[in-house]
């Protein structure tokens, strides 16, 4: 049985959410801190602040490449938008971290160029979300 797709997409969006029961902050560092991103999607290097690059290794890819990640928004716990450059092209994700009493929401957004590019970028995303679900667990 294939696991259901929990995004959806509205025009160009492709939008993937993610609740947990934890403070904003605690979420916000499963999401920036390189020891963290290491569990879940690959672990990062350099000066991160907004303007500046960082080098992101994806563990989960094959031959698990190298990566730059250009930081263009850090609204810390509330809002990082990258921009990640690879010989494919360049994707820009926005995430934003919204807490709801003991619950933290986390939104996935990135805008493709065809939103019928979502059936081969979705499953990636919902796959990475899942392994920061499954990391914050323990798993």
């Amino acid at each position: 049985m294939s696991p259901k797709p929990t995004g959806h997409v509205s025009g160009n969006d492709l939008i993937l959410t993610r609740t947990f029961r934890a403070p904003i902050d605690d979420v916000w560092t499963s999401v920036t801190r390189s020891e963290s991103t290491a569990l879940w999607f690959g672990r990062w290097e350099g000066e991160a602040g907004p303007g500046k690059t960082v080098r992101l290794q994806l563990l989960h890819e094959k031959s698990q490449p190298w990566t730059d990640v250009l930081i263009e928004e850090c609204a810390a716990p509330h809002r990082l938008v990258v921009v990640m450059k690879d010989d494919a092209g360049a994707w820009r994700i926005e995430l934003t971290f919204t807490q709801k009493g003991d619950e933290t929401e986390l939104q996935l957004l990135q805008t493709l160029s065809d939103p019928k590019l979502a059936g081969d970028v979705g499953p990636g995303w919902e796959y990475y979300l899942d392994m920061l679900v499954a990391a914050r667990a323990g798993k």
